[in-house]
């Protein structure tokens, strides 16, 4: 089977060193040796002030919201994956949202201010597929109105935007390190922060409120990465250089060598260094995407319609028509890629779609 993706897996006896130092140091959880000498790491790769790793990549959504939307409205994209919209109505704040640029397919920055009321309190948006919002815009709507920004960055690990990190914008962003992401720990995730007093505040969340044994800094929940997890991220970032190169050849092929003349593509944020994390084209239609999709099927090749469906369609959500989101949703699929997709496979791929109309 070609699956959408494949998880990098880093060789065996480079994790197996790293499993040898936890069995030495016989520390498995509670932010041990390998856990802070990732977080090191990722801050020196990056060049990003702050980082604290999690267990998972939703958990530092609800932290941030915990600690920065205060029960209220949260301006949000219906574009994303359901865990941006959950973790809004897991913490007890209301999603408010609004609709997509059809091409950046990030939030519509223009349609934020109507969406302001008097008990809105944050801004969570995606930056989908690696592809950031326009947060210069974003910014000055939150500072005008007196508004906190969380990034949902997912899919952003070595994503540059104006030749700083995308992690570097907003209050605070979030990443996913899930074993289906370019950079990894199996499970696991992480949030940013440029502000050492917000940083700290989110550090005591993430760790049940804990400054010290018998000390405790407001109320907080467990979200700390374990020494296991650090592990696999210790073994996977010495080969990222390479999987970014690989995933980078591939979105190459594909440019090349698709006929755009029936499909969409993604369309990047002027200043941005991608980091190739997925592959989504847009059909004319969705009976055109589902009949694409079944080809491929027929094939024993697995494309992932991502993100679908619309979030504003949600059974627990108040309805509310996004007429471009809706439509995004229904045609969009995401092409397998994958460092180790073979130029065989990458061929018939293309044959299959070139061929949907012909």
């Amino acid at each position: 089977m070609i699956p959408v993706t494949k998880t990098f897996f880093p060789p065996l006896e480079e994790y197996n060193t790293q499993l040898e130092r936890i069995w030495k140091n016989e520390w498995l959880t509670n932010r041990g040796e390998l856990v802070r000498e990732l977080e090191l790491r990722i801050k020196k790769t990056l060049d990003v002030p702050n980082v604290t790793l999690t267990t998972n990549g939703t958990l530092p959504i609800q932290i941030a919201l915990k600690n920065l939307a205060n029960n209220g409205e949260v301006i949000t994209t219906p574009f994303s994956y359901v865990a941006t919209t959950s973790s809004i109505v897991w913490e007890n704040c209301k999603p408010v949202f609004v609709d997509i640029h059809p091409e950046y397919l990030t939030i519509d920055e223009s349609k934020i201010e109507e969406a302001i009321t008097s008990k809105t309190t944050a801004i969570l948006a995606t930056h989908v597929f690696g592809n950031p919002c326009n947060v210069q815009v974003i910014q000055e709507i939150a500072e005008k109105n007196n508004l906190k920004v969380i990034y949902d960055a997912a899919h952003c690990y070595g994503v540059k935007y104006l030749e700083n990190s995308i992690f570097n914008y907003g209050d605070v962003s979030t990443c996913s390190f899930h074993a289906t992401k370019i950079f990894h720990t199996g499970e696991g995730g992480a949030f940013f922060c440029n502000s050492d007093k917000l940083n700290q505040r989110l550090f005591f969340s993430h760790n049940f409120g804990h400054n010290g044994p018998g000390e405790f800094e407001g109320v907080g929940i467990n979200a700390k990465m374990s020494e296991l997890q650090a592990a696999m991220g210790l073994s996977v970032i010495p080969h990222m250089s390479q999987v970014f190169s690989d995933r980078k050849d591939i979105v190459e092929y594909y440019n090349e060598n698709l006929d755009f003349s029936n499909l969409d593509k993604l369309r990047l944020r002027e200043g941005t260094e991608w980091n190739y994390s997925y592959y989504p084209v847009i059909f004319k239609s969705e009976d055109n995407l589902l009949h694409f999709q079944k080809l491929l099927n027929d094939e024993n090749i697995v494309p992932r319609r991502y993100f679908y469906p619309s979030l504003n369609t949600l059974g627990y959500i108040d309805a509310i028509s996004l007429p471009i989101s809706e439509s995004i949703s229904s045609r969009i699929l995401c092409l397998p890629l994958y460092k180790g997709l073979e130029l065989k496979d990458l061929r018939r791929i293309v044959e299959i779609l070139n061929s949907v109309n012909e």
